[in-house]
């Protein structure tokens, strides 16, 4: 569910008129209902009310310094996987010990950060990453708290770029290259143990993988606990779907009620890392119209907002519904037309062959369900600068990232030539 409706005809974020947002902030831009992503995070928290529990939201959805803090205020904490993702995690007010660190590939730096930070845990990747860290514990004078990413090779229905927890992905270790990481680690004067890790993948709706992976884990908790290895935390990762066309999520109560009785009976803590499912339909891409083109067969509605302000449909295949702002009459004949932006790339497009009610050059068109991995995998390529990203609560609306300028643009490039 989302704040996305019309009334009088016109679209609205809440109780503001996206018509007056895309005329003060100018388009493209990037637009949030605050009240969507605190409702699902609400319904989240409430849903695994009956176990200790910590949701870490996913930066990588959605980067925002804004958007993090309004989460940090209700109690979320953070999973990072870079030190900047920590960097923006830590300016919002998350607090060090609501924080995780993902990723297969941390630096020397980056481990030296987390730990100066006290987060609450390293999920560690490789054996080599935990010798590293090791080491860099050493160096401070510190134990590093982990937990080991386990690979546990269950198939996922879902795009196989965001399938990770399949024995062809990078990420995590087998069981039995993970059990060795914890008996050394249990060894080790500089780490402790204190979780177990696994993440399947992402934009998934079926409840039976996410059981397949929480018992598994269980399990290896208790093997565990028979090494004299305790485990305080489960960490199931994120990848909870959403709906962008005619997908049927999985509730938050089915996920719940089936991942909490394994939790129960391990004594762990349950970490969650959800990211599209906080925040996917609590954003859309606002773009204007400025031509309407016919090429031989085909219509092409082109727009201001292009591929480098949303990757998803050319890199994935992505489905986004598309809407006018001002609703259309009832009965009206659709159009079917490619949804293109001015990038010089084939592949820029936000639809195509879509059936979308007719436009003209100067509507507005709401790109909808662009609240995760929009902005945040955008890019100013073809030297596009990055467009706004604007927060509404209830009939007020604030500027969370403004428009970047062309020389914001260029500010970190060197001018002068090189010297022979």
């Amino acid at each position: 569910m989302h704040y996305f409706q019309y009334s009088n005809s016109m679209l609205f974020c809440e109780d503001a008129p996206v018509t007056r947002i895309a005329d003060e902030v100018g388009t493209p831009l990037y637009l949030y209902s605050q009240g969507t992503f605190l409702r699902h995070y609400r319904r989240l928290d409430e849903a695994l009310s009956e176990i200790e529990h910590i949701i870490c939201f996913a930066l990588k959805a959605n980067p925002n310094v804004a958007v993090s803090r309004v989460l940090a205020r209700e109690g979320a904490g953070a999973e990072v996987v870079s030190g900047g993702e920590l960097y923006r995690a830590l300016t919002a007010g998350v607090p060090g010990d609501k924080i995780v660190f993902n990723g297969n590939g941390k630096t020397e730096a980056e481990l030296d950060y987390a730990l100066d930070s006290d987060i609450l845990m390293f999920c560690v990747d490789s054996e080599q990453e935990l010798d590293l860290l090791n080491a860099v514990a050493q160096r401070a004078g510190r134990k590093a708290p982990i937990a080991v990413r386990l690979n546990p090779d269950i198939p996922v229905e879902t795009h196989p770029y965001v399938a990770t927890g399949l024995k062809e992905s990078k990420f995590g270790l087998q069981i039995d290259r993970a059990m060795a990481c914890y008996e050394f680690a249990a060894r080790a004067d500089n780490l402790e143990v204190v979780g177990i890790h696994a993440h399947l993948g992402s934009q998934l709706l079926d409840v039976a993988p996410f059981e397949e992976c929480v018992s598994r884990l269980a399990g290896a908790v208790r093997e565990l606990k028979e090494r004299s290895i305790d485990i305080r935390y489960i960490d199931l990762g994120g990848g909870l779907g959403i709906r962008y066309n005619d997908e049927e999520p999985l509730s938050y109560e089915k996920y719940a009620d089936t991942v909490a009785p394994y939790a129960r009976d391990a004594g762990c803590t349950i970490l969650l890392e959800p990211g599209r499912s906080i925040v996917g339909n609590a954003g859309i891409l606002l773009t204007r119209v400025l031509y309407v083109k016919q090429s031989y067969e085909k219509t092409f509605v082109v727009v201001d907002a292009a591929m480098n302000d949303l990757v998803r449909p050319a890199m994935y295949g992505s489905y986004h519904e598309i809407v006018p702002v001002a609703e259309p009459n009832h009965g009206h004949e659709k159009t079917r037309a490619d949804v293109v932006g001015g990038i010089c790339e084939s592949g820029d497009f936000l639809a195509r062959d879509r059936d979308i009610a007719p436009v003209k050059a100067g509507d507005l068109l709401a790109v909808m369900s662009a609240g995760a991995y929009g902005a945040a995998m955008s890019s100013t390529y073809n030297s596009r600068p990055l467009v706004p990203e604007v927060l509404v609560s209830g009939d007020t609306f604030k500027v969370i990232r403004r428009r970047q300028s062309y020389e914001e643009m260029i500010s970190l490039e060197v001018e002068d030539e090189v010297d022979d």
